[in-house]
């Protein structure tokens, strides 16, 4: 089981409905947050118990983003024993959406079940390029015609919801998978104006409902190898997730929040 990053969001192709950042009311924002997860459901009662925490920061470094997320679950599976699943997720992504440096690191009680490591790079965010892994071993994946790279993938949807839009469909490329990019189906279900929230820094946004199922690009599968349904405020911060596994799914709430300053850039 990959265990996915957070802000895997589906938005546009390169298209007049996908608008930059800075033209937004809330730009994307740089945070600290940190997540408490709890059973949601398991199917055919494979999963007795799981708890977990999720940490997910983002930083502005003027040229790019950088973000970390440290996702840690504690199960206990049908034949009563207790495994701890650990998955670490870095990346550097420029402010064009144009080339990501990835590394992502998955354990099973202290055990690496996946570690991957490299670079991407498009000829436009929306466009086609290819990513270079150096882990586990050197591979080139070619990138298709509409990928987008992660944070590009959070200001389109948000974009797409601003503009009244219900469905999206487009590839993504975050460096958590070696076959590449993986298609994805997007449902916004709502957009909603501002409304009181328990952080400060979150009332004054808009925000709606959003659903993301992605799929494996190499299989005729229509089944989706991972589903997430989540709140989204107009700055690219996420609460109340259902995050769907598969095997079981968890339910994340959004327990601790920072907003952090932007950066001092020269020009």
């Amino acid at each position: 089981m990959r265990l996915p990053p957070l802000l895997r969001a589906a938005g546009l192709a390169a298209s007049g409905l996908f608008a930059c950042a800075a033209a937004r009311a809330a730009p994307l924002a740089a945070h600290h947050a940190v997540y408490t997860l709890t059973l949601d459901g398991s199917k055919e009662e494979g999963v007795l118990a799981a708890t977990g925490t999720m940490t997910y920061d983002v930083l502005d470094t003027c040229s790019g983003w950088t973000t970390s997320q440290h996702l840690v679950i504690d199960l206990t599976n049908k034949d009563g024993q207790d495994i701890k699943m650990v998955s670490d997720y870095a990346t550097l992504e420029n402010k064009e959406g144009t080339h990501l440096d990835f590394h992502t690191r998955e354990l099973t009680d202290k055990a690496v079940t996946e570690q991957l490591d490299g670079a991407a790079t498009l000829d436009r965010s929306g466009g086609k390029g290819e990513a270079d892994f150096i882990s586990p071993q050197k591979t080139k994946v070619l990138l298709p015609l509409g990928t987008l790279l992660p944070m590009a993938h959070t200001a389109a949807i948000i974009d797409a919801a601003i503009a009244g839009k219900k469905f999206l469909s487009v590839p993504l490329f975050d460096g958590t998978g070696a076959g590449g990019a993986e298609d994805t189906f997007v449902t916004i279900e709502s957009w909603k104006p501002p409304a009181p929230q328990k952080w400060p820094g979150l009332s004054t946004l808009p925000s709606g409902r959003v659903h993301i199922a992605f799929f494996d690009r190499n299989t005729a599968s229509e089944t989706p190898t991972y589903e997430i349904g989540l709140e989204y405020f107009a700055n690219g911060v996420a609460d109340a997730m259902v995050m769907d596994f598969g095997d079981f799914s968890m339910d994340g709430k959004l327990e601790q929040f920072e907003l952090r300053a932007p950066a001092h850039c020269a020009g």
